[in-house]
Order: C-alpha cells, then sequence, then structure tokens
C-alpha cells in the first residue's frame, strides 16, 4: 500500500485503454439536456452508467427526481466508512449541450469516442464526462491501493441540467445539507490556466445576462425617402453600447467593477501566465482594464461584452431604416460588485447620458453568482501542496474560474470550502463542434487526483481549523 501504487495504478488505467472504454460508453449516451426529447438519456447515464460503475466501489446509490419541473435528475453516491470523520463531496454532471452533429468536422461524430494523435473527440469530453470520469477512476485507484479503504467518506452528486442553468440544483442542495455533512468540495470542470500547468482554482466569476432595446416605430421605411429624418436604432443603440465601454474595452460603470484587486488575488495570479495553447487565439494584450495583467483581467476583474447585435436583416439587407435594434449582452463578474445594482447603475448611465430610449432588462436565463474561496485557506495550500508533490512543479492557483458554474450552491448553501481541479484546456471546443481532450493532460488529472485523494486520507481531521 502506498502513494505511488495509487497514482501508477490511476495511469494504468489510461495507458490501458480502460478510461477510452469507460468515456466512449459515456460520451455515446446522448445527454443533451437542452433538448427536451433526451430525457431518457438522462435517465439512462444515472442509472445504467453512473449507478453501476460506483456500486462496485461500495458507493449506495439513489436517484432522485428534480424539484424544479425543468430540471434533469439527480443521483446521490455516498460511500462512508467506519471511524471516518473527514467528509469530501464531490460533484460532476452528466448532460452536455446539443451535439451539433452536422457541423463536427469529417470523420467526427458527437457520439463516437474518436482518438486521434493526443486527442480524444466527442461531445462531453471535456464537459464535464470525461473530468468526473478521471476523478472516479482516482479513487478507484486509491481504494484497490489501500485495500478497500479511502480514509474518508465521500459524497458525490452528479446532476443532469447544469448545461440549463442547473434548476433544482440549490434546493436540492439546500434540503440535504445537514443529512451530508460534508467537510470539502473538490470537484473538476473547466479549463487549465494552460494545457501544460496543472491548475486549481477556488471559485467562479458570476454571469449577469441582459437585453437592451432600442424600439422606436413598427416596421422599416425607405432609406432615401426617410434617411435623415427618422432616428436610426442601431446608431442610438452602438452608441449606448459605446458609453458602456471604451475602445479597448474598459468598463465605464463603476458599479460593474471592484473597488480593488485583493492583495491575496493578486499574489496567486502573480506567475499565471494565459494562454489556450497552440490551439487557441492569441490574447488581446491591449484588451481590458488597463495596469492589469491578462490573468488579473480574467481571473480577478469583471468584463462586459455583446454576444448579439441586431439591427434590420442582417442575412439580407434592405434600403430601409428599421424600427428596431437589440443587443444580447453579458457581464462576467467577481465578487465584490453588487449583482443587483447592475441593471439600475446601467439605466442611471444611459440616462446620463441622454439614452432615455434605450430599454434594459435581465435576460430570462444566463445567471451565475461569483464565488471566491481565499487563497490562503488551509485546504487550498494542502491541494496545492499534494499536486505539487504528485507532478514535480508547482501549479498554478486561479482565485476564480474565468467561466461561470454553480460554486454558489457548494460554496454558499452547502457552505463548504471548495477547491477545483480541472483536467481540460481552454481550446477544447467546448459547448462547440469538433469538442476533445488532451490525453496527457487527463493522465496528469489522474496522477493529480489520486495522489490528493490517498494524501486526503491521511490527513488530519482539523486541517481547515
Amino acid at each position: 500500500m502506498s502513494r505511488d501504487a495509487a497514482i501508477r495504478a490511476a495511469t494504468d488505467y489510461l495507458d490501458g485503454g480502460g478510461f477510452a472504454a469507460d468515456l466512449a460508453r459515456r460520451v455515446a449516451i446522448p445527454t443533451e439536456s437542452q433538448n427536451p426529447d433526451r430525457a431518457g438519456a438522462l435517465a439512462e447515464y444515472l442509472e445504467q452508467e453512473m449507478r453501476g460503475t460506483l456500486e462496485k466501489l461500495g458507493f449506495q446509490c439513489s436517484i432522485h427526481p428534480n424539484p424544479a419541473s425543468n430540471g434533469g435528475p439527480f443521483l446521490v453516491a455516498i460511500r462512508r466508512e467506519p471511524g471516518a470523520t473527514k467528509t469530501v463531496f464531490s460533484y460532476g454532471h452528466g448532460d452536455v449541450i446539443r451535439g451539433q452533429d452536422a457541423q463536427w468536422r469529417s470523420g467526427l461524430n458527437p457520439w463516437v469516442l474518436t482518438q486521434e494523435g493526443e486527442k480524444l473527440y466527442g461531445r462531453g469530453t471535456a464537459d464535464n464526462k470525461g473530468q468526473h470520469t478521471v476523478n472516479i477512476a482516482a479513487l478507484e485507484a486509491v481504494l484497490k491501493a489501500r485495500g478497500g479503504r479511502l480514509g474518508f467518506n465521500v459524497v458525490l452528486l452528479i446532476e443532469t441540467g447544469e448545461e440549463v442553468g442547473s434548476p433544482g440544483l440549490d434546493e436540492f442542495c439546500r434540503s440535504r445539507r445537514e443529512e451530508w455533512g460534508a467537510n470539502l468540495f473538490l470537484a473538476s470542470d473547466g479549463p487549465r490556466l494552460s494545457p501544460e500547468r496543472p491548475t486549481l482554482y477556488c471559485g467562479a466569476r458570476g454571469a449577469f445576462n441582459f437585453d437592451m432595446t432600442v424600439d422606436l416605430r413598427p416596421g422599416a421605411h425607405h432609406s432615401g425617402n426617410w434617411g435623415g429624418l427618422l432616428a436610426d436604432p442601431g446608431i442610438i443603440l452602438a452608441h449606448a453600447i459605446a458609453s458602456i465601454a471604451g475602445p479597448t474595452g474598459q468598463i465605464r460603470i463603476p458599479e460593474w467593477v471592484p473597488q480593488e484587486l485583493p492583495a491575496a488575488v493578486r499574489s496567486a495570479l502573480a506567475d499565471c501566465e494565459v494562454g489556450g495553447g497552440s490551439d487557441g487565439p492569441t490574447v488581446d494584450t491591449w484588451w481590458g482594464e488597463p495596469g492589469l495583467t491578462p490573468a488579473e483581467r480574467v481571473y480577478g476583474w469583471c468584463s462586459f461584452d455583446v454576444l448579439a447585435f441586431k439591427t434590420g436583416n442582417p442575412e439580407a439587407p434592405v434600403n430601409a431604416i428599421p424600427g428596431r435594434a437589440s443587443a444580447h449582452c453579458q457581464i462576467r463578474f467577481v465578487v465584490g460588485p453588487d449583482h443587483t445594482n447592475f441593471l439600475p447603475a446601467l439605466r442611471r448611465h444611459l440616462d446620463r447620458h441622454g439614452l432615455g430610449m434605450v430599454q434594459v432588462a435581465p435576460a430570462r436565463a444566463g445567471f451565475f453568482k461569483a464565488t471566491r474561496l481565499d487563497p490562503e485557506h488551509a485546504y487550498v495550500k494542502f491541494a496545492m501542496a499534494s499536486v505539487e508533490r504528485t507532478m514535480g512543479r508547482r501549479p498554478a492557483l486561479l482565485p476564480n474560474l474565468g467561466g461561470s458554474l454553480p460554486n454558489d450552491v457548494f460554496a454558499d448553501t452547502l457552505g463548504l470550502p471548495t477547491v477545483w481541479v480541472p483536467h481540460s484546456y481552454a481550446a477544447c471546443s467546448q459547448h462547440a463542434p469538433d469538442e476533445h481532450i488532451l490525453l496527457p493532460v487527463m493522465r496528469e488529472g489522474l496522477a493529480m487526483m489520486a495522489g490528493l485523494f490517498w494524501d486526503l486520507g491521511e490527513a488530519d481531521d482539523a486541517i481547515a481549523a
């Protein structure tokens, strides 16, 4: 029984083809939570794939309906050991976005795991089936190396509605907080800082989506007869957008950004270099908040983006002044700014600029709270030391993920310190055609998680006291 044996068993699982075989079965189940016709696939993933896998490891599994009518079911797997006083809560999501089957390049199918060199293609490989497959396999490797014990209890929750905003997740977890009695949240989702560098993060940026509309009149009118006489809603909306952010993307509404970058955040990001690898786009270093590094802009600050802008008929323009223009916008925000003040602040800002005709409203979907565990927290330091011991190099520590996920349920509702160890990379085509993972990253993920689970089994129960 040794730590090295557990790590070898975990990496042998990938080297011997076990990882690809398990992931191929999971990818083949078309768990599109955005597609109402796939409800049966969501249930199949939990009942036929996950339950059997976890029960073999000694987990007691139960599947629960979602308290929200528009949400998929939950699987709760619990493994308790006699005498263990520490409980690790872990998480994954079995649902994926729509397959977008026709848009994948020749030779690829979203529901067939396909290897090309060091890449494994398939919907859910990165988000999130591949990532929770790594963690389950690492738990199994530690169990085998320790003779059937972990040294701690585990509660594993797999949901099937993350890609539609995790409806019902908060209510479901809130009702079971005392029953689960967890001490630490440890899971995997999202990308590393770069493909080459192991990464930990402690929370997530929030996301606030909203719509801006200029609706001046019904229908469109000939631009030759009415140009210069009728106000153009597209121009008005363009000015409104330009008043929000400067020509290099700096946000001009003070209520939308932090008052300062905390010292602990700046320290954690000091050695972090942002990059998506050779497959990713080049960072525009001139864009965003001046005076910050690229890492500080995406992990320590807020950003504003226009996700869609429409006026007239872009697909088939005609010589007519449209009566309406609209934009779907988003704020990615960190801990600090009050999201409940985002739209009131925008309303005041637009009115000061004489743009009272621009209407603003929250979008029907697309909200996540911002969360961030202190990078100096004892569990963060413990996890960092464990990963560095396994990998022989210091991992990157991000105060929060640049993207968004339902971390507030685990951090706020369950009251847990949250540590994420991602096994993907930024250019994985997540949420797009040709989604894939990198085998070297997954192999390192298996090693890191086996080492981390081994170390948790030996750790003092009062580690975070």
